[in-house]
């Protein structure tokens, strides 16, 4: 029994390495990431603390060099789906009485697990099934992910400790309940820091979850897991399922004890969803949760002040780091005709300095997008480009399939404001490039806020501060993280909470105590210290 109120330590962003030459780390790293290319693994579901195995065996192949074999995991059926959920019941019973403080050490002590001893294993595993480089898998899959534990858990502290005032001869107080039932938590592909997050962050706030990771990101799912075991989380906690979309939706979202979703991935998907919880709402014991963030269609717009050199190179990162398969990417930019000439020279050299291969060679910028659906999508893009009137390929448009799913950095330049990979969604390493005039800046804000459904990120390069005041407030609704003089990516925990409306999700802020708000139930507590005893009001005398 707690006796204390106990202070957590204090959350501070985890340094990121640098993996220079000869650094102790990138040896570290090189190696860890030869050893698992060389290792076949059988990856099971984890169900009540259990590894599950199946005789359907899908196997598992690194992006950048698909002939090769990492692995095979267990695909599952509905019936491992209802075994998560009834496991995930059963662990409910205690873990939602477990003391916060006791939650609390379990995620600081993953932190501190995926910060060391498997830092190099969960950085190796996002290069090999998500072909990263190693500065990006750094970023993602160590520092991000201790990011999220480390201030998931003050942020927690921060929620509990709003109280409601109380008069004399009462107390007050608020308890936040872990929610009544399940959480499902479905996560994507291209952030390992994300598909630990959504289930992590539910969970840590006394929820059981059962989660459905991308099938592309399974390797590295695998990892997490294991992390979460050597830290002491108990089973049945988060249960981890490989099963196709509509077998875990089928028995999910008939389930009356669903509770919630936690969401990243596409639009398209996350409405279905939206609606398939909406028509069954009869069904369920209370409201459920839906928490999303979903697709992004990223602005950077410059203003005639800007620096020419630093909108190309915000735009050679935010639109090309990791191979654009971010929802924050720069996906469509306004620059001013003044700018252009320079921006494109700048943006032409920073293209053909850029190296593509494999990750295991660290002077390597490009890897491959994540799977053949992607590459045969984003190059159908880059095709319909080349044959339209109104863009121009200015730099890349080369794509090549036989050994890894490798596709050049693409910059397409339009005259038409709405043409169709302005509007359109690509996840993908393309970027369009609009030129407006420049007296037209107050109406190309105009444009940018109608173009798209998203409202993800966005950017504005200004060294006019009326121009930049005026494009924060025309662009107040046009993306949930909002950058001045920077590029649209690259949110840190605790510092930009990352999450975007309209058709970019519901907003609620990974990375911040908003988001665990949604894991809760509050309950209000008034405690009377000396009962009334006469019905009687001095009014009626």
């Amino acid at each position: 029994m707690s006796n204390a109120i106990f202070n957590v330590p204090k959350a501070v962003n985890e340094p990121v390495k640098s993996y220079a030459p000869h650094s102790k780390e990138k040896e570290e790293l090189l190696a860890t990431y030869r050893k698992m290319m060389a290792e076949t693994k059988d990856i099971p579901m984890y169900i009540g603390g259990k590894e599950v195995f199946t005789e359907n065996k899908v196997s598992i192949h690194p992006p950048h060099r698909h002939a090769h074999t990492l692995g095979h995991f267990n695909r599952g059926k509905s019936e491992h789906v209802s075994q998560a959920i009834e496991s995930a019941l059963e662990a409910r019973k205690a873990w939602s009485q477990m003391p916060w403080e006791a939650r609390a050490a379990i995620f600081l002590r993953i932190a501190d697990l995926i910060a060391g001893p498997f830092r190099s294993q969960i950085n190796a595993s996002t290069m090999l099934c998500q072909s990263k480089n190693a500065f990006q898998a750094e970023i993602d899959a160590a520092c991000e992910m201790a990011d999220f534990f480390r201030f998931n858990v003050q942020f927690m502290t921060d929620i509990y400790r709003q109280q409601p005032e109380s008069l004399p001869g009462m107390w007050n107080r608020l308890e936040y309940r872990p929610l009544e039932g399940f959480v499902f938590a479905l996560t994507p592909f291209n952030f390992t820091s994300i598909a630990a997050n959504l289930p992590a962050a539910v969970a840590l706030m006394g929820n059981t979850v059962v989660w459905k990771p991308a099938d592309t990101q399974i390797y590295s799912a695998q990892i997490i897991m294991e992390i979460f075991k050597a830290a002491g989380l108990p089973d049945g906690v988060i249960n981890l399922v490989y099963v196709s979309g509509p077998v875990a939706g089928d028995v999910i979202f008939k389930h009356p004890e669903f509770a919630g979703i936690h969401f990243t991935g596409s639009t398209a998907v996350f409405k279905n969803l939206w609606k398939t919880i909406g028509s069954n709402i009869d069904i369920y014991k209370s409201y459920p949760r839906i928490v999303g963030e979903t697709g992004g269609k990223d602005f950077v717009l410059a203003h005639p002040s800007s620096n020419a050199i630093e909108v190309a190179t915000a735009l050679s990162r935010g639109a090309f780091e990791f191979q654009g398969q971010k929802c924050s990417a720069a996906s469509r930019a306004y620059i001013p005709q003044s700018l252009w000439p320079s921006v494109k020279k700048q943006l032409q050299d920073d293209l053909a300095a850029m190296k593509m291969g494999e990750p295991e060679d660290f002077s390597n910028f490009i890897n491959a997008v994540i799977d053949e659906k992607a590459f045969d999508k984003i190059s159908e893009f880059i095709e319909y480009a080349k044959a339209q009137k109104d863009a121009e390929i200015v730099a890349g448009g080369g794509f090549d399939k036989s050994k890894g799913y490798f596709i050049q950095p693409t910059i397409i330049e339009t005259s038409n404001p709405h043409f169709r990979t302005m509007v359109e969604e690509i996840f993908g390493p393309v970027l369009t490039i609009y030129v407006y005039p420049d007296a037209e800046w107050s109406q190309t804000l105009t444009l940018v806020d109608s173009t798209s459904e998203y409202a993800l990120t966005g950017a504005i390069f200004s060294q006019d501060r009326y121009a930049t005041e005026q494009a924060v407030q025309a662009l107040s609704q046009s993306a949930g993280n909002f950058y001045i003089n920077d590029k649209p990516t690259g949110a840190v925990v605790g510092q930009q909470p990352f999450g975007g409306a309209r058709g970019s999700g519901t907003n609620d802020k990974a990375g911040s105590y908003l988001n665990l708000l949604r894991w809760v139930s509050a309950r209000t507590i008034k405690e009377t210290f000396v009962p009334a005893n006469d019905f009687r009001y001095p009014f009626l005398g």
